[in-house]
């Protein structure tokens, strides 16, 4: 566990994964920005997930962060590029293939998310192309949820909105989830779509353990709390196909360290507009 190096050298067929309708999949995370993968795990499958997770939780990143520190429930999250491997062992990335129709493309990493103790405030709603430097419809995470979540605990997401407008980034503030993270920007802030949800076409699902929910990183999308007794151990899984390039828009115009971008900036120092995004740091699959 905690390898990046793939265990698996070759992709497990399509034919040897639950059957599903490939084509209406994709043609759903094309027009909606998010396609619920029912079943999509197999049992074994799954149980390399939970592990992989668990070792994550127990073996946490310098960059691990607690949200809301002051709130009795635990919000967790981490970032990683412990779990390469996984991605081929349980067949993501024949499922990412299918879905893009390509044959070549590149692992970004894991986000791991925990939420348990106690009642918790839902994940802002915001998209993750406003912290990145990336354009192109081949831009994904799989999320997927070790527990079983009926859909008001459930990810959320507005239908359509990852070939929208770009918004300002959140900066998961206590009081405002709309707070903007770019203080000069000329990004418009983001809309309260919590305040006014029968304004949007929002998305959710019951999700199941083997469910694996696929969204574009610019779909608009929010997480919600948690309820006292209830545990939510997510794992978000991202990929970057051979159509993304450089997004060279400002984020904040008085030239600020912008959020995850620092981490990123000499990957594409001196790249302009539009150009190929360099995949030289990441984990072909």
């Amino acid at each position: 566990m905690g390898q990046a190096a793939a265990a698996t050298t070759t992709r497990i067929p399509l034919s040897d994964l639950p059957a599903r309708d490939w084509a209406a999949a994709a043609a759903a995370l094309d027009s909606d920005g998010v396609v619920n993968l029912k079943g999509a795990l197999t049992p074994e499958a799954f149980g390399k997930v939970e592990a992989a997770v668990e070792w994550s939780l127990a073996n946490p990143s310098p960059t691990a962060v607690k949200f809301y520190p002051n709130e009795p429930a635990k919000f967790f999250e981490d970032r990683g590029h412990n779990h390469a491997g996984l991605v081929r062992d349980i067949g993501l990335d024949s499922m990412v293939g299918a879905l893009w129709g390509v044959d070549r493309f590149w692992y970004m990493g894991e986000q791991l998310f925990l939420k348990e103790g106690g009642a918790s405030r839902r994940t802002p709603w915001h998209q993750d192309t406003s912290y990145l430097r990336m354009m192109g419809s081949q831009l994904i995470a799989c999320w997927i949820s070790l527990d079983p979540l009926p859909k008001e605990h459930c990810l959320e997401f507005v239908r359509g909105s990852h070939k929208g407008t770009l918004y300002n980034g959140s900066a998961f503030a206590a009081a405002d989830d709309t707070a903007p993270l770019y203080k000069q920007s000329r990004l418009p802030r983001l809309p309260d779509i919590q305040a006014n949800r029968d304004g949007f076409d929002i998305l959710s699902w019951d999700v199941e353990p083997g469910d694996v929910v696929v969204f574009h990183l610019g779909a608009l999308h929010g997480g919600a709390g948690t309820a006292p007794g209830l545990r939510r151990r997510t794992i978000s899984m991202r990929f970057m196909g051979p159509d993304v390039v450089f997004d060279g828009r400002a984020r904040d115009e008085a030239g600020a360290q912008e959020g995850n971008d620092a981490a990123l900036s000499t990957v594409y120092a001196g790249l302009e507009h539009g150009a190929p995004f360099p995949t030289g740091h990441l984990t072909a699959v």
